[in-house]
């Protein structure tokens, strides 16, 4: 006697998804994609106050690294606002 999985597998895998599912899939997908630029772009924001903070000293009298200021301070913010654009706006 066959397994359950292979009377089922043929008809599974031979068909495909209608134009209405197909839709479905696709809009979720863009929303996916809209919703992970929105976090990135939500990052970028936070790192960019956060970096601006900390000079303004709110954090504590010492200011940030030369290095730290270069790589993760309003370049990285830049960054990840644009990237966070871009992977939002993407078709």
């Amino acid at each position: 006697m066959k397994h359950p999985r292979e009377l089922i597998a043929p008809a599974v895998s031979g068909s495909t998804p209608s134009a209405e599912e197909r839709a479905r899939q696709k809009y979720r997908r863009k929303r996916r994609f809209v919703r992970i630029g929105q976090v990135l772009m939500l990052a970028g924001v936070v790192v960019g106050i956060v970096h601006w903070l900390t000079h303004l000293e709110a954090f504590g009298p010492e200011q940030p690294a030369l290095w730290l200021d270069l790589v993760a301070g309003y370049p990285m913010a830049a960054v990840l606002l644009i990237v966070g654009g871009i992977v939002a706006g993407k078709k």
